[in-house]
C-alpha cells in the first residue's frame, strides 16, 4: 500500500471507530448497532481492490477488538473484517470505478449479512452464545437494515477520498508521451505524404535535383536543341 493509501485509511478507520463507540453504540437502537467500521472498509475496498481491502478489513477490526467497551475475543472482528474487504474488493471493475450504485448497495447489503452471519459463527466456536439469545434473523434483519441507511451518506464520502489518492503522474506521463509520439508519427506520415515532403526526400536520397534540368530551354532533355539559322540548317555544321 502506498503512503497516501496507509494515512487516508488509518484517519478515516480512527474516525469511524470513534463514531461507532461513542455515537451509534449509544443510541440503543433494537438489535443490532450500525456499523460505521464496517462500511468504511467496504468504501476503501471497492476503491483500492481486495488485497488492501483485506488489509484495512483485519487493521479496523483489530483496532476494534482491542477497543474499549470490546467484550468478545481479540481477532474475532480482525477475522471478519479482513473477509469481508477481501470479497469486496474482488467487485471492484478494472475501470477503478463502478457506473452505477446498484453494485454498491448490492455489496454493502451481502457485507451486512456475511459480517453478522461470520461473527456469530465465530462466536459461536469460541463459546459465546449471545447471537442465540437475541435472535439470528432479528440480528440479520436490523443490521441490513441500519447499514443500508447509513450506507448512502458513509460509502460514497469514502470512495471519493479514496479515489483522490489514486491518481498516478508516472502513468498520465506515460499516457501523455505515448500521445506525443502519435502526434508525432501522423506529422511525419503527413509530411511523407505530401509532395514537397516526397521531393525533399528523393533529393535527400539521390542528391539530385528534384526537379529535372532545363538544358536549352526544354525540360527534362540532357541536350537541349541545336540552334537553327533562319534557312533551317544548323549554326556550326558545314555542308559537304
Amino acid at each position: 500500500m502506498r503512503i497516501k493509501r496507509i494515512l487516508l485509511s488509518a484517519a478515516l478507520v480512527v474516525v469511524a471507530l470513534l463514531v461507532q463507540v461513542s455515537v451509534l453504540a449509544r443510541l440503543q437502537l433494537p438489535g443490532a448497532t450500525p456499523d460505521l467500521l464496517l462500511l468504511v472498509v467496504l468504501g476503501l475496498a471497492l476503491v483500492y481492490g481486495h488485497v488492501s481491502g483485506a488489509l484495512v478489513g483485519f487493521g479496523a477490526g483489530l483496532l476494534a477488538d482491542l477497543a474499549p467497551p470490546s467484550d468478545h475475543a481479540i481477532g474475532r472482528y480482525a477475522l471478519v473484517l479482513c473477509v469481508i474487504g477481501y470479497v469486496a474488493g474482488l467487485t471492484r471493475p478494472d475501470t477503478g470505478q463502478h457506473r452505477s450504485a446498484t453494485m454498491p448497495l448490492a455489496v454493502v447489503v451481502a457485507a451486512a449479512l456475511g459480517s453478522t452471519l461470520l461473527y456469530a459463527g465465530v462466536g459461536s466456536l469460541v463459546g459465546d452464545s449471545a447471537a442465540r439469545h437475541v435472535g439470528l434473523g432479528w440480528l440479520l434483519f436490523t443490521a441490513t437494515l441500519y447499514d443500508l441507511l447509513l450506507a448512502p451518506f458513509a460509502v460514497p464520502l469514502v470512495m471519493a477520498l479514496a479515489r483522490r489518492t489514486e491518481h498516478d503522474p508516472l502513468a498520465a506521463d506515460a499516457a501523455g508521451g505515448q500521445g506525443g509520439s502519435a502526434k508525432g508519427r501522423k506529422s511525419v506520415h503527413g509530411w511523407i505524404g505530401s509532395g514537397t515532403g516526397l521531393k525533399a526526400s528523393r533529393s535527400m536520397r539521390t542528391g539530385l535535383p528534384s526537379k529535372p534540368a532545363r538544358i536549352g530551354g526544354q525540360r527534362g532533355g540532357l541536350l537541349g536543341r541545336p540552334a537553327r539559322n533562319k534557312a533551317g540548317r544548323i549554326k556550326g555544321v558545314k555542308r559537304l
